[in-house]
């Protein structure tokens, strides 16, 4: 299979590498941290390069791009560590939205690419653990009442796609419908916080909100699971571009580091350290590459390909930032250091969208699906 990135791809890629190296470096990524974890001036850079509108149809003023497209550009946002949430308001927000109706996309797509409307994914919820079909936000009569946690930039979105129940119980696979949230609505509060990575998230509070419906009961959650991977690819592109990252700096602290005279590169325990490192890296590139080629797939294998890459991935992001911390030494968990952050970054990657463990739950029930067993 043909692995190489088209010219159009390449020159995607050096326009984010340019722009994060100018407006997004490691001194103006701490001052967003401390200034809560969302810059509107990265933002609007971001929505000037017209990644707002990547995967935004034409007909609608976006770009009309793929899956390959999107994962070049997470790589380099990974690189970065860019916080703010461009997966979940430039990828996974068009994505649902072209499942509603024409009226509705009419009024919201032209907006998400020219970056003037930030929406977000609202879908996790405390005792759900990941698992998509439990949804205890109910839907009365067009009014949301229920709690979302773990919400990308609460305070800082336009509009949240919140998936409710409209009938059935609280684990029941059928019932599920999406719905657009906007967060000056009556009913709507939010609560912010940081994530251990220095991101801005919160939880979503409604109490018999106003809402309008984008996806009905019929194909919710089907439209829910197709968001979420969509996520996971853009998470594994991320993991990818940060690894990769984080073990361009530790190679570069090997070579300047010094022991009896000599740098540490050459000792040859650390270089096998080094080499299963970028082993996992390769690893976990191949199933990014995975995960993105597998998003045009049937729901069935598609839900099966990113559990297995982001199971991959979680491992792999694991490994490597414990070992370049280490080989660091002290100074890897010091937060004026760089490499800390991208510790810290792999870890919450870990954890989004369903961690290690339930991605390995998820592949094993899908594949047992697969083989007909049980059935």
């Amino acid at each position: 299979m043909d692995f190489d990135f088209t010219e159009d791809q390449d020159s995607l890629r050096d326009a984010v590498s340019r722009w994060v190296s100018k407006d997004y470096d490691f001194a103006q990524r701490q001052a967003i941290v401390r200034a809560g974890g969302f810059s509107r001036a990265a933002w609007s850079g971001l929505s000037s390069l017209g990644l707002m509108g990547l995967a935004v149809p034409e007909a609608h003023g976006g770009l009309g791009l793929g899956a390959v497209d999107a994962m070049v550009v997470m790589e380099e946002l990974g690189r970065g560590l860019v916080m703010e949430p461009f997966a979940q308001a430039a990828l996974i927000a068009p994505a649902v939205l072209q499942a509603a109706s024409p009226a509705l996309q009419a009024a919201w797509l032209p907006r998400i690419a020219a970056g003037e409307a930030l929406l977000v994914l609202a879908q996790q919820e405390r005792a759900a653990r990941y698992c998509l079909s439990h949804v205890s936000t109910r839907a009365v009569d067009g009014k949301l009442s229920g709690v979302k946690n773990l919400v990308a930039a609460v305070d800082e979105a336009d509009a949240f796609i919140v998936p409710a129940r409209v009938h059935g119980e609280v684990k029941e696979a059928q019932g599920i419908a999406l719905y657009l949230v906007k967060r000056d609505a009556a009913g709507v509060s939010t609560r912010s916080y940081s994530l251990q990575d220095g991101s801005r998230s919160g939880d979503l509070s409604l109490i018999e909100a106003d809402a309008t419906l984008l996806v009905g009961p019929e194909q919710g959650l089907a439209v829910l699971e197709l968001a979420v991977d969509l996520g996971l690819a853009a998470l594994c592109a991320e993991g990818v571009g940060a690894m990769e990252k984080l073990l361009a700096i530790t190679a570069d602290y090997m070579n300047q580091r010094k022991q009896f005279g000599v740098s540490i590169s050459s000792f040859q325990a650390l270089r096998h350290r080094i080499a299963d490192v970028k082993m996992q890296l390769e690893l976990a590139r191949s199933m990014s590459y995975f995960a993105s080629l597998k998003l045009g797939e049937e729901p069935a294998a598609r839900r099966r390909a990113l559990a297995q890459a982001k199971l991959q991935l979680g491992q792999s992001m694991r490994f490597v930032g414990q070992q370049c911390t280490q080989l660091h030494g002290g100074i890897g968990v010091t937060d004026e250091y760089i490499s800390s952050h991208y510790f810290k970054r792999l870890t919450v990657m870990e954890m989004q969208f369903g961690d290690s463990l339930h991605q390995l739950s998820e592949v094993s029930a899908r594949m047992t699906d697969a083989a007909g067993v049980f059935a």
